[in-house]
């Protein structure tokens, strides 16, 4: 599911709702996620999962095409870690 499809099923399902707020209120919701993380905070939702940054140190690489060795620098990585509600539904444990 993409963005665009978030949107129209929850102005579906709330018909109360003017689209183009849906839409705003999905766009705060990830802004608030990135800036969360941005800021290195963890993000938990229940039943969902938790949004956290993992770093990766530095390290010394190698270019699979000419073998030599690159640096690579240290860096941040979004992780992601289902809770336990949805990986029991993706198990068929409902």
């Amino acid at each position: 599911m993409i963005r665009s499809e978030l949107v129209q099923k929850i102005a579906d399902d709330n018909p109360h709702l003017y689209q183009r707020d849906v839409e705003r209120i999905v766009n705060t919701i990830f802004d608030e996620i990135t800036t969360a993380m941005a800021r290195g905070d963890r993000v938990e939702l229940r039943g969902f999962g938790a949004f956290s940054v993992k770093k990766r140190d530095a390290r010394v690489g190698r270019n699979p095409r000419t073998g030599e060795t690159v640096n690579v620098e240290e860096k941040h990585v979004p992780f992601f870690k289902t809770g336990k509600l949805l990986r029991d539904r993706l198990n068929g444990n409902t």
